[in-house]
């Protein structure tokens, strides 16, 4: 019997289970075009997870009772940022237990003058009360004994407003000025973000660091060159690139990035930034690839290496001197980059690099897991902060 008829109805199911993706795609791609479906999917913050978050209570989100303070921090353009300060680990315990629920606000001032100060940035989506959120402060309270305040940007949380991109480093300067005001001194901030937070905490850092402050440092947890290469990068479930079909039309892609309406260009600023810094990233990420750290980190080694000069004419036309020469300069970069580096293996864990910049630190951490949610939360990353940052000596 002929199986000819069942393929034909086979291929012809295909084609049009192809055919509706297509057009789904199709309008998912017309529809991100637009600015106001770009906000809700960047930002995500309609997702006010958890659901009935109890922003006065953070204990009902796993902190320790009396440890954390539930604050309103007041922007330049008149929007209330809802935030959380946390106690350190070490002054917290000095306090009786069970302490009043007003404890911590009361300690602010003691907690900034005798122990260092996590500046949080959270990603997008979601609060501040987010279960993985709260083990990245409990990490940071303990194993770093630092204070924490973690911000909701506007728009997010209890925050009022919308969020923009110059809207978020505006809550970001809000809540910076706040430390300062309560009696932080800069050189003990430790400037922190995560995913698209890394974007508001890599704007502040070199908006500080143009004004000469000098702060503790600048980690960028999961970080995105700019949001231009992450759509360029970004793979629906790890698998997927979404960008493959456009990139398939000639300068199509081009056209359609520049009805972007965010930038977020993480690349254009960091060498702005004049502190210590660790940029940490899972090589297991699946949101966002850790080659957007190695393009920060390069970015940031690029001004130490020789540069490489090629001829104006096109490859095919040049000489076998010319091709010598291009390939002695490639052989120079390597060689110094070499040395300027120094490479850390760390069993089972991850690998770490780092140089000498602008008389400052700066260390690329790899980690084998951690995924793109989870990296800041393991050991080993909260180890490496603290030696980085609060024990220095421990790397030389």
């Amino acid at each position: 019997m002929s199986t000819q008829p069942d393929n034909d109805g086979l291929f012809t199911r295909l084609r049009k289970v192809f055919a509706v993706l297509g057009f789904l795609y199709l309008g998912a791609v017309m529809l991100l075009a637009l600015p106001w479906v770009q906000s809700h999917i960047l930002y995500m913050n309609a997702l006010k997870l958890p659901w009935n978050a109890r922003f006065d209570a953070p204990e009902m989100h796993g902190l320790a009772p009396g440890k954390t303070a539930n604050i309103k921090i007041q922007t330049v353009d008149n929007h209330t940022i809802g935030a959380w300060f946390m106690l350190s680990d070490s002054i917290y315990h000095d306090l009786p237990f069970p302490p009043p629920p007003s404890a911590a606000e009361l300690h602010i001032p003691e907690a900034l003058a005798q122990r260092p100060t996590v500046l949080f940035f959270h990603g997008n989506a979601a609060t501040r009360a987010l279960s993985m959120r709260i083990h990245l402060y409990s990490g940071f309270t303990s194993r770093l004994n630092a204070n924490v305040l973690a911000i909701d940007y506007r728009g997010f949380g209890d925050s009022s407003g919308t969020p923009t991109e110059d809207g978020l480093s505006i809550d970001a300067r809000a809540a910076w000025d706040w430390l300062i005001a309560q009696g932080a001194s800069p050189q003990d901030v430790l400037i922190v973000g995560h995913s698209l937070g890394t974007a508001v905490a890599s704007r502040l850092s070199a908006s500080l660091s143009e004004d000469g402050v000098k702060f503790k440092g600048t980690v960028l947890m999961s970080p995105f060159s700019s949001l231009h290469t992450l759509l360029d990068t970004y793979n629906i479930f790890g698998l997927f690139p979404v960008m493959l079909p456009i990139n398939m039309i000639p300068r199509a892609a081009d056209i359609y990035k520049s009805f972007l309406v965010h930038k977020f260009d993480t690349l254009s600023v960091i060498s702005k930034v004049k502190v210590p810094i660790l940029i940490l990233h899972a090589e297991d990420d699946w949101d966002i690839s850790h080659t957007h750290s190695d393009a920060l980190f390069d970015a940031l080694l690029e001004p130490y290496l020789p540069p490489v000069n090629s001829p104006s004419a096109s490859q095919e036309s040049w000489s076998v001197q010319q091709w010598n020469e291009y390939h002695a300069q490639l052989v120079t970069r390597r060689e110094i980059r070499e040395t300027l580096l120094t490479r850390t293996v760390i069993p089972n864990f991850g690998l770490m690099d780092q140089f000498e910049g602008f008389g400052e630190r700066i260390t690329l951490l790899k980690t084998s897991t951690g995924s793109h949610n989870d990296v800041g939360t393991l050991e080993g990353v909260q180890e490496v902060i603290r030696v980085t940052f609060f024990k220095p000596e421990a790397l030389h």
